[in-house]
């Protein structure tokens, strides 16, 4: 089964299976992955399932649109691989996706 793996700030890894239709924070928030709350559900109005994408990752998954960006560009810990989870449809071509989460959420 394809899988998507999420480090915690502290290095602790945990790995979620990649099941279609759903996005990474859905995935995520339903498999209780510590620190992706996904407060707002999923319209990219909040910012609590910000992740940063493994850079050897990034052209698969793409980047970050305009929603995202809105969001992204107030988080002080953004990177250039930054994304929101929510905005990530899930893909079975995504298997051994590494994504690492901040230590801090907005």
């Amino acid at each position: 089964m394809a899988s998507v793996t999420f480090v915690s700030h502290d290095g602790a890894k945990h790995e979620v299976p990649l099941e279609g239709d759903q996005s990474l924070m859905q995935l995520a928030v339903d498999n209780a992955v510590p620190g992706i709350d996904g407060d707002c559900g999923g319209e990219a109005a909040c910012g609590t399932c910000h992740i940063i994408v493994d850079s050897s990752w990034s052209g698969v998954v793409g980047t970050s649109r305009e929603v995202e960006e809105e969001m992204l560009s107030m988080n002080p810990e953004r990177h250039p691989t930054s994304r929101l989870a929510c905005q990530m449809p899930a893909s079975e071509e995504w298997d051994g996706l590494v994504v690492r989460i901040p230590e801090f959420q907005m």
